[in-house]
């Protein structure tokens, strides 16, 4: 399986890319958002990657970030949705438009998306809403896991009080980051994610998301 390719930029189409990684072109379909992020010809680029396997075809699509791969195959996941439908959705919102259009219950964002009707929208809401405190995660963790690798040596140098903290203290954490992440103000998403932890002090971040959307939710 090919995860990830980095190379440079010899070529861009309307749909994918082709980079060059010493001597080999790979060519990998990109979304319209993707496509737009990626650097002018000649300069590196580096994708996460993900290799569809068909008996008469073998393709690779390409995203900026783990979060987009992830949504990427669990949105392959729906019946009827294939990588072309996959790619509009997320070139449309892109991975966190996803998150928040999915987490929300707005199947109107998914039917924005070209190619995807009312049904396949709900049915992509109704079958994936379970999972997205779990993509959400994944992302806080991955933007926390950056955040300390750009940190300098003065802000890492208290390894002690970190210890010291609750043991999910990083699960809120990615919770809080998560919810304020769906456009929820940070006063309404500080309590809701306090009174999900004090319901369940051992919960995991995805937990403490699920619990925290249905206390934000509408009443009535």
């Amino acid at each position: 399986m090919i995860g990830k390719i980095a190379g440079r930029v010899d070529y861009r189409g309307s749909d994918h890319v082709l980079i060059d990684v010493k001597g080999v072109g790979y060519i990998i379909h990109v979304s319209d958002r993707t496509l737009a992020a990626l650097p002018a010809l000649g300069e590196v680029a580096a994708l996460y990657t993900d290799l569809l396997v068909r008996e008469d075809l073998l393709q690779l699509f390409g995203f900026t970030t783990l979060v987009e791969k992830e949504w990427h195959r669990l949105l392959m996941s729906v019946q009827g949705i294939g990588a072309k439908a996959s790619m509009a959705i997320l070139g449309t919102l892109g991975a966190d438009g996803v998150s928040r259009a999915i987490a929300m219950g707005d199947w109107n964002a998914v039917k924005a998306a070209p190619g995807v009707g009312p049904k396949i929208a709900q049915r992509v809401v109704n079958e994936l809403k379970e999972k997205a405190p779990a993509v959400m995660a994944m992302g806080s963790a991955l933007e926390a896991r950056m955040d300390e690798r750009s940190a300098s040596a003065s802000d890492v140098i208290e390894p002690v009080a970190r210890v010291a903290a609750a043991a999910n203290s990083s699960a809120q954490s990615e919770a809080l980051s998560a919810l304020q992440n769906l456009g929820y103000g940070p006063g309404d998403a500080a309590r809701a994610v306090a009174e999900a932890a004090t319901a369940t002090p051992e919960a995991e971040t995805p937990a403490l998301i699920r619990t925290a959307l249905r206390l934000l939710a509408p009443k009535g």
